[in-house]
């Protein structure tokens, strides 16, 4: 039974984990707005900033009170696209940025694909943890979620 709660302890604070991770990662992205003048001169630059920071701010909740796999899954996919989105960014002639130049890689623009990585691998570990629990014990893991 040690086994089981010490599982539940530790799926507890991955999760707790990836929260802080996204949150770190939505104040970034709405950190770079006030740090970047570029990207408050373009209106759809600084749309889209502002609507992945505060997504990303939100997904604390979801991530941190344990809303189950569909908001996992959506956090997971949300995060991979937009290290995809910047990746592409970062390409000469892309299809995406005006006149399809590479924009530059910054410190800050680093950090964000850092904690997005961790939360997309943190929550990926409590999935997996979650999923051997249920082997153990469907009970115990139906908790930890």
């Amino acid at each position: 039974m040690m086994i089981h709660n010490n599982n539940s302890v530790r799926l507890k604070y991955i999760f707790y984990a990836a929260a802080g991770a996204i949150a770190i990662a939505g104040i970034l992205h709405l950190v770079d707005l006030a740090v970047d003048p570029d990207h408050l001169e373009n209106m759809n630059t600084m749309i889209f900033f502002i609507v992945a920071g505060v997504a990303q701010v939100f997904w604390v909740i979801p991530t941190a009170r344990r809303w189950g796999k569909r908001w996992y899954y959506i956090g997971i996919a949300g995060n991979v696209a937009l290290i995809v989105l910047w990746t592409i960014t970062r390409l000469s002639a892309n299809p995406i940025t005006e006149a399809g130049e590479a924009e530059p890689i910054t410190g800050i623009g680093i950090a964000v694909q850092i904690v997005q990585a961790a939360y997309i691998g943190l929550v990926i570990a409590a999935i997996v943890i979650q999923k051997q629990m249920m082997r153990i014990d469907q009970k115990e893991a139906d908790d930890a979620a």
